[in-house]
């Protein structure tokens, strides 16, 4: 995206492994990896839809225009964590088509509530990407620079979409909708990790 052009990639300033991963550490760090790609193929789908349901339903091109450009942020991250999973000797989730379906359907159904329901749901599923990234932080290896350089950034990156929809007129969603948010997710990464 257009946030890290000035920067490069993360390829540019990592430093290398402080030693190689063990099989385990390599196996571990390739499932949190494959939860990041996941999420990262989720947010496609959420700003896809989100910007063809503002088109739709409220005929808001502006909206659209700015679910686009975060659309298009993410794609860097999708890029990133499926570069670190070949790295890792790994593959994406199996499941792909299924997660990508279940976030368009999602997305859709969130632009149909309204821009600022619209928005605030962004702002929602993003806060719960940024917990779930420190948790990663929290998990990977220690001598897994790469996967943490990239975990690191999208982690910001995460943080300044949900400020921006935010600042854009997003709303907090009803707390059942954030419990069944959180528990979708829980069954995502749980699946993800493994298949």
């Amino acid at each position: 995206g257009a946030g890290h052009a000035a920067c490069g990639t993360w390829r540019d300033h990592i430093e290398p492994a402080l030693r190689p991963l063990h099989e385990d550490e390599r196996r571990h760090a390739a499932g949190l990896m494959r939860i990041n790609h996941v999420g990262e193929v989720c947010a496609q789908a959420l700003y896809t839809s989100q910007a063809l349901g503002a088109r739709l339903f409220s005929g808001n091109e502006v909206l659209a225009a700015h679910m686009e450009a975060a659309g298009r942020e993410e794609q860097d991250h999708l890029a990133w964590s499926r570069a670190r999973l070949q790295a890792l000797n790994s593959r994406p989730s199996l499941l792909n088509p299924l997660w990508y379906a279940g976030a368009f359907g999602i997305g859709l159904l969130a632009s149909r509530l309204g821009e600022r329901a619209s928005l605030g749901f962004v702002v929602e599923t993003e806060r719960q990407v940024e917990h779930h990234l420190n948790s990663h932080m929290d998990r990977l290896p220690a001598g897994d620079q790469s996967s943490r350089a990239i975990v690191a950034q999208m982690r910001d990156d995460e943080v300044q979409h949900a400020d921006a929809a935010e600042r854009a007129g997003g709303v907090p969603l009803p707390k059942p909708v954030q419990g069944l948010m959180r528990l979708a997710a829980k069954v995502m990464t749980t699946v993800s990790h493994r298949i």
